[in-house]
């Protein structure tokens, strides 16, 4: 594996994740695999399961880490071409990316969405910026359309607590003070149609993703009908795509309750976390024995380790 971007870069998704699962079972049997190597990674958003679990990964592969919080800790960046850097950014990415690029063995990046402008940010501008300018491994640690890391962790925590071969999937859309990216629901829909699972998606109208990632799911407007038998719900917020970057309706009424719990097959209750209690989910689902949020955010560490050991393999 050169470069983890998207699923694209992923293989065979089901056996991605049960390597993430041979090596939580023994984290460390690879920990000079990495060693007198370096890998940097760069935040230009927050973050706390991403930078935790990366950070951790590369560790337990005996690599060093370094954290840099773009524009933070360093110059402001430009990414125009042609620009007349008479303004408050410092260094142009040409520069900026490739001496970075020079200090590490691998670089991680985080960059999320504008939601202003939907063609410049489903091009992948920030992170294509950077990917013409270093010679080393990208990894994508969450960027304007997809979240590939946690993708697989995802489809890790749906193996691990699986009691069928095929279970039904669910992706709900669930309600938020304000508009957020697609990006986690965007590739969750890509990862899971490449996975062997029943994969529904559920929101109400206007809150339609990209057809190219949510590809051959099936689409329903109700979502109790869309909970019925069930044995994983998945939520997530995410704004409209066709109105981009916008709230189409506030629909309170998507929050995920107990009483939306109970039309399933006893549904394990997923999410990418941080999640808001009481407007996107009901704490008596969050804190009940169905969630597996905890242990799905534990499993980040081990679906970073498994990239970054196939990256460190290919080096």
């Amino acid at each position: 594996m050169k470069n983890f971007l998207s699923v694209k870069d992923a293989g065979n998704v089901e056996e991605l994740a049960q390597k993430a699962i041979a090596i939580k079972k023994d984290r460390f049997a690879n920990n000079n695999l990495g060693a007198q190597k370096t890998m940097v990674l760069i935040f230009l958003n927050s973050s706390l399961r991403t930078r935790l679990s990366t950070q951790k990964a590369a560790l337990n592969l005996g690599m060093n880490t370094i954290i840099l919080n773009l524009g933070q800790d360093s110059w402001n960046m430009e990414y125009e071409n042609g620009a007349i850097m008479n303004g408050d950014k410092a260094e142009h990415i040409k520069e900026g990316a490739a001496v970075i690029g020079e200090y590490a063995d691998i670089i991680g990046i985080r960059c999320f969405p504008s939601l202003v402008d939907r063609e410049k940010d489903y091009s992948e501008y920030i992170l294509s910026k950077f990917l013409e300018n270093v010679k080393v491994p990208v990894v994508n640690m969450e960027s304007a359309t997809v979240h590939p890391l946690q993708s697989l962790t995802d489809l890790m925590t749906i193996r691990e607590y699986s009691k069928k071969e095929k279970p039904k999937v669910v992706l709900s859309w669930a309600p938020h003070i304000k508009p957020l990216p697609q990006c986690v629901a965007n590739s969750f829909a890509e990862w899971m149609n490449k996975a062997d699972v029943e994969f529904v998606i559920t929101h109400p109208e206007g809150y339609e993703l990209n057809e190219k990632f949510s590809g051959d799911a099936t689409i329903i407007y109700d979502q109790d009908e869309a909970f019925s038998h069930a044995d994983f719900i998945y939520a997530k917020n995410w704004s409209s795509y066709n109105d981009y970057g916008n709230i189409t309706g506030e629909h309170a009424d998507w929050m995920i309750t107990n009483r939306k719990m109970q039309l399933t097959n006893d549904a394990r209750f997923m999410h990418c976390l941080p999640t808001r209690r009481n407007i996107e989910v009901a704490d008596e689902v969050l804190d009940s024995a169905a969630s597996i949020v905890i242990q799905q955010a534990a499993n980040r560490e081990f679906a970073a380790q498994a990239v970054l050991k196939e990256i460190l393999d290919f080096l």
